[in-house]
């Protein structure tokens, strides 16, 4: 046996034990209390005073389970099967990127912009629907679009829209060969994370991500990082209706050259914003009235 005996207090001691010399005590807190709570219906409030709870031998092999993935570099999130992101619980998985932090404060500076009455909103490279989730529990009033070349992100993005209960339309399509069928002049808001990490930054990447996150997701080629930012700031300038909105979150790298990309194509009252990290993350820019 693994455990010196089948109680909580054991399973939390090999838990701590295997989990330490790769995570802080924080993080290991926190996972070990999510498991639980999943697993075992205990609230973080009664995980204090639940260590003589015998657990079943399934019960045990599930917590071994989650140690030996944990060690194997696979994300929490995809483990836990689910992240919450800007109120909403979403199914995590390895058909789509994890939501971040960093696109959560994207979702709010939207939301926090206060557009009235807005009518429709795309969100380009969609993933597991997060953004386009998040934006049709704020603005339920708006037909809200998410589209994403992968059609493995779809099928979780449908999965999360029925789970909250959101009604966002979702649709295959490769932004890079031609524009989604929309007519010109009629989206309020498009917004995209698209992928923006170049191949050489991989050996930056931690290792959890580069092994198990779709790699279609993340990485651009060193010869052409902006891609996509051409490609959907090009179609944003058609699709857009005058003084409609065009929302990025970006590689802090290249904050400079995605102000003048937008200026380019004639966006005006261009802003380029920090995360929480104060590194260049967001920028956005109004289509002319």
């Amino acid at each position: 046996m693994f455990v010196a005996d089948n109680s909580l207090k054991s399973v939390k001691h090999y838990f701590n034990d295997r989990l330490k010399p790769v995570f802080s005590d924080r993080e290991i807190r926190m996972m070990f209390q999510l498991c639980a709570e999943k697993r075992l219906h205990i609230t973080p409030a009664d995980l204090l005073l639940s260590d003589q709870i015998r657990m079943s031998e399934s019960d045990l092999l599930f917590f071994r389970s989650v140690v030996k993935r944990l060690l194997n570099h696979e994300p929490f999130q995809y483990i836990h099967g689910e992240t919450e992101f800007y109120g909403l619980i979403l199914k995590t998985d390895a058909r789509a990127l994890i939501p971040r932090p960093e696109t959560e404060e994207l979702v709010d500076w939207i939301v926090k912009s206060q557009y009235a009455d807005m009518q429709k909103i795309v969100d380009v490279c969609s993933g597991s629907g997060c953004i386009a989730l998040a934006l049709k529990q704020q603005f339920p009033q708006a037909a809200v679009t998410g589209i994403d070349v992968s059609q493995a992100a779809l099928s979780l993005s449908v999965e999360n829209a029925a789970l909250n209960q959101l009604d966002v339309r979702f649709e295959q399509w490769d932004i890079l060969s031609r524009d989604p069928e929309t007519e010109e002049n009629t989206m309020d808001i498009i917004v995209s994370n698209p992928p923006y990490v170049k191949e050489n930054e991989k050996t930056g990447i931690q290792e959890h991500v580069l092994e198990h996150e779709p790699h279609i997701a993340l990485f651009v080629s060193d010869d052409s990082p902006l891609i996509f930012y051409d490609t959907i700031t090009s179609f944003a300038s058609r699709a857009l209706k005058p003084g409609g909105w065009l929302y990025f979150e970006i590689n802090e790298q290249y904050g400079a050259e995605m102000v003048e990309l937008l200026k380019k194509y004639g966006f005006e009252q261009v802003e380029l914003k920090q995360d929480l990290q104060e590194k260049d993350r967001m920028v956005r820019g109004q289509k002319p009235a």
